[in-house]
């Protein structure tokens, strides 16, 4: 039975200054560094064999702070898809090749685009446009904020690559970690718990908590 472990980045300097982030790539705060390896530790002794995260260095450094604390002494080797980086990183040992854990990095996983709300502060952001309008943009199944994504729009691009690249892992029999964000796991979430439009806009994912499905015969458990 495969394993597909979901985490949401560890806190970021921005979530700790209640800005509104989106694809900005900020770090990991001092609080962040602390949950990503709090979460590597409860998944010590779990075998992964491959690795997703965003492109965004929140999410990465979430992925590799928690891979450090694993038991099974493998290597988490990130694996670059063109140019010098995919050439030059070949790895020319069987014996370590077979002692790593391949980790990817795709944009189809990044946090929802805020749009004109990026940089913001959110509870002046309330003041400005109203509580009502920014709990619709933050909330919302539907509605983006200036220029951004809502949830929809990031569903439309997490359960496809989810369902076309993440799944097929799963079938091979493959434990999957997945580093993300709120709203990409959200929508991710959404999926495979069959979450109406309704029943999503009450999950809240915390950072740096891990959630655990076990995958077989095309179904998801917890």
């Amino acid at each position: 039975m495969a394993k597909l472990i979901l985490i949401r980045h560890g806190q970021s300097v921005w979530n700790l200054k209640n800005v509104f982030t989106g694809w900005v790539d900020v770090p990991l705060s001092s609080n962040g560094i602390n949950e990503a390896i709090e979460a590597g530790k409860q998944l010590a002794e779990i075998n992964f064999n491959v690795v997703y995260t965003s492109v965004q260095v929140r999410a990465i450094e979430t992925a590799m702070l928690a891979l450090v604390q694993n038991n099974s002494e493998k290597t988490s080797v990130v694996i670059h898809s063109d140019g010098k980086m995919k050439d030059w990183t070949t790895i020319y040992s069987d014996a370590m090749n077979e002692s790593t854990i391949s980790v990817y990095h795709d944009w189809h996983l990044n946090e929802r685009y805020y749009g004109e709300l990026q940089g913001k502060n959110k509870a002046e952001t309330a003041k400005e446009y109203g509580d009502v309008q920014v709990h619709q943009w933050r909330r919302s199944y539907d509605v983006p904020p200036p220029n951004g994504e809502c949830l929809k729009n990031t569903a439309e691009r997490t359960i496809p690559f989810f369902t076309e690249t993440i799944i097929p892992e799963l079938e091979k029999d493959k434990n999957v970690l997945i580093s993300a964000h709120g709203n990409s796991l959200r929508s991710i979430v959404m999926f495979i718990d069959k979450l109406t439009k309704e029943g999503v806009l009450k999950l809240e994912i915390p950072t740096g908590k891990p959630m655990l499905y076990e995958y077989q015969s095309g179904k998801f458990e917890k």
